[in-house]
């Protein structure tokens, strides 16, 4: 009978026939949303032991679904779960297998919709997943910091446009990397916040007529809140946009160091020396030694930031509560932490090991024209007005560039400045004068180091750890 054939299906009850093929190929998110059977066995291990508490579950009933979602964890993380047909995700698999193990499996939805119970997965997952993101960037920016120790007061050329500006210590740059991963950081401890919600017990949209406890599901998993508004936690995906963002943003950060160390690890800029293990050759080329992971670093940028795109553009047009369209969350989500994974482990990797070519650093800063600035400010120091300094001192750079004479020569040649000014343009002397706060002297990268220990040392204490119901929001 047609009745018979829908009767897999959780809406089997409503429907004489059974859906078609195209409609289950469609709707099929098994393949990837199965990553998450731990989180939807502890969300269903927690909605039980609330429905005992309540008193729509008996303690032998609860005991006996307990033991079956043991045993299809078991299954599922050993490889032996068999898949029916009619398992469209995660949620009807887990639940069609605990209802053939235990009679009492068929009370586990009770006063609970999918759509309740995907947000609270979803929300599981992400939770877990910032928490070893976070690792793994305070992992990278403690190697940024090792380095910037290691570096001491070798110094390069910093950059504007692509043209030499001033030089800066070797530390100092790399910490300007590091700060950038401090504000990940935080981001990513600020929208771990706002995941840490429960959605469980909103049901489909609009609660329950019977006497379920979303506080007591809240402690059994951890959760620091309980929604306030059933049609918004069921539809809400604020989170998952907020977390594509945060790691698009982190992926941006990747990328410009990749950029760098493509450009460093050039002839024409020599600044670094790439570990074998962290580079590849080429099959025609025997002279090659390619920064791919550099490169990739820099390539995986647009892959996170179209997911940004698409989800955001998925989300813009959904009318209130649960719409299909929702289901477009997991793979970008998955996806981009898995390739903020890879990235950072692979950089890290790249950065502890690489080799800085301090000697061609110092010899690109070494150009007289990099303290003309310096010049400047020694004219205001003596009470000249800042525009009329800069413009003595462009000038004689120009003069200089013009063939005229070193600039050296021009400087101590000019009455306004003389020896003592160009004592300036000596090679290592314009890269200790920079001693402000956050500033690029050695003397000054020692205190902002210094501060990035500290700083760091505090984001990675990560968010309140309070008790199971400590500060949580939504009445019993």
């Amino acid at each position: 009978m047609a009745g018979d054939q829908t009767r897999g299906q959780l809406w089997h009850g409503r429907f004489a026939g059974s859906p078609s093929e195209a409609l289950q190929a469609l709707s099929d998110s098994f393949p990837f949303d199965c990553r998450m059977y731990r989180e939807d066995i502890a969300g269903s291990r927690a909605h039980v032991r609330m429905l005992t508490d309540v008193g729509l579950l008996h303690p032998a009933e609860r005991d006996e679904v307990l033991a079956a979602l043991d045993t299809v964890e078991q299954e599922l993380s050993t490889g032996t779960f068999v898949r029916a047909s009619s398992d469209e995700d995660i949620h009807t698999a887990v639940e069609r297998r605990v209802t053939e193990l235990a009679p009492a499996g068929a009370k586990m939805h009770t006063g609970r919709s999918r759509n309740d119970q995907v947000a609270t997965d979803v929300r599981l997952w992400t939770r877990g997943a910032l928490d070893d993101v976070s690792d793994l960037v305070a992992r990278l920016a403690r190697t940024i910091a090792d380095r910037a120790v290691e570096a001491g007061d070798a110094h390069l050329p910093g950059y504007t446009h692509m043209q030499q500006a001033q030089p800066v210590a070797l530390a100092h740059h790399l910490l300007a990397h590091g700060w950038a991963l401090l504000r990940d950081l935080e981001r990513l401890a600020d929208a771990r916040r706002r995941v840490d919600v429960s959605p469980l017990g909103a049901g489909a949209l609009a609660g329950s007529s019977l006497p379920l406890d979303p506080v007591i599901t809240a402690d059994h998993l951890g959760f620091a809140a309980v929604f306030d508004n059933s049609l918004d936690a069921v539809s809400d995906r604020d989170f998952v946009a907020e977390v594509l963002f945060d790691l698009a943003l982190l992926g941006v950060h990747l990328s410009r160091i990749g950029e760098e160390m493509v450009l460093w690890s050039t002839q024409e800029f020599g600044f670094v020396e790439l570990d074998d293990a962290f580079s590849t050759g080429s099959s025609m080329m025997p002279q090659k030694k390619n920064p791919d992971i550099a490169e990739l670093a820099r390539g995986k940028a647009g892959r996170l930031i179209g997911h940004l795109t698409g989800l955001l553009t998925t989300l813009k047009g959904l009318p209130l509560t649960y719409n299909k369209d929702l289901q477009e969350d997991k793979e970008p989500l998955f996806d981009a932490v898995d390739t903020v994974r890879f990235t950072l482990v692979a950089l890290e990797g790249m950065l502890s090991t690489i080799g800085f070519r301090t000697d061609r650093m110092a010899a690109a800063a070494a150009s007289p024209y990099a303290a003309a600035t310096d010049l400047a400010e020694w004219l205001v120091a003596r009470g000249m007005p800042f525009r009329d300094a800069h413009s003595v001192v462009g000038e004689l750079v120009r003069r200089s560039l013009g063939g005229e004479g070193s600039l050296a020569d021009l400087v101590t040649g000019d009455t306004r400045l003389g020896s003592e000014a160009a004592a300036l343009l000596k090679p290592g002397i314009s890269v200790t004068r920079r001693t402000t706060r956050g500033g690029g002297a050695p003397a000054a990268v020692v205190d902002q180091l210094s501060r990035f220990k500290q700083r760091l040392d505090h984001a990675v204490g990560g968010p309140d750890q309070s008790e199971p119901g400590h500060g949580r929001t939504g009445a019993r």
